[in-house]
């Protein structure tokens, strides 16, 4: 069995070359490569907790696993399957939601400073569906987009009271979900948004899994904070 850090560098190799991918516009490279992020990164997680003596943490492996069939819908392309890619990703934020609840997020974003983050998204998720409105009701999307806009911000909120590297994944998450909102909305693409999209969702899972390998043998009810949090994967 592979260690834990030759999955993450596979993870990283495969990641930069569907990044060259999106860059190059190589269609076949970006169907090969873009369903297998997930997987190595469930596969780093079981191994680094077996490494630690912990148990994989099923909420987790079953996030990458919903966000494994979002990434395959999503590449098929049309908007029921880009419906179900947005169902399969809102399960993903469900299960981080819950898995992190467990570690008494719900408690550690009631006192500050930690009060602010769901606050502040939000203001941001608000702003950017009011920004956003009028384009997502021309595409038919206006109401499933906020309510998984809602889900979203709440996964990011509850990530921010697992430490910082959990917390700066899941915004990354959040990012790069508003990237490709506003441009099916058709209020924005940056140059090189293909490229933008993919480099913060790999980087933002990576952290949001990362940071919970490092405190796999953490118990359930025990809260981390963002200056405690570890820092090795």
């Amino acid at each position: 069995m592979p260690r834990s850090r030759d999955l993450l560098a596979a993870f990283l190799v495969v990641t930069a070359a569907n990044l060259l991918a999106n860059a190059t516009d190589s269609e076949v490279a970006f169907r090969v490569t873009k369903p297998l992020l997930m997987p190595l990164l469930a596969a780093y997680l079981w191994r680094a907790c077996v490494e630690r003596g912990a148990r994989p943490d099923r909420l987790v492996l079953a996030a990458l696993a919903f966000a494994t069939a979002g990434d395959v819908a999503l590449m098929i392309g049309g908007t029921g399957w880009f419906l179900a890619g947005m169902a399969c990703f809102l399960g993903t934020h469900l299960c981080y939601i819950a898995a992190f609840t467990r570690y008494r997020a719900d408690l550690a974003l009631r006192r500050p400073p930690l009060v602010a983050v769901p606050l502040g998204y939000a203001v941001l998720t608000v702003v950017a569906l009011w920004w956003m409105w009028t384009g997502l009701t021309d595409a038919g999307l206006a109401l499933p987009v906020a309510g998984y806009a809602l889900a979203l911000a709440a996964m990011a909120s509850t990530a921010a009271a697992q430490g910082w590297r959990v917390g700066l994944g899941a915004a990354l998450f959040l990012g790069s979900d508003l990237l490709i909102a506003a441009g099916v909305a058709g209020v924005a693409e940056p140059p090189g948004a293909p490229v933008l999209i993919m480099a913060s969702y790999a980087a933002g899972q990576a952290l949001i899994v990362t940071g919970w390998a490092g405190r796999a043998s953490t118990p359930p009810g025990a809260p981390v904070t963002p200056a405690t949090a570890p820092a090795a994967p």
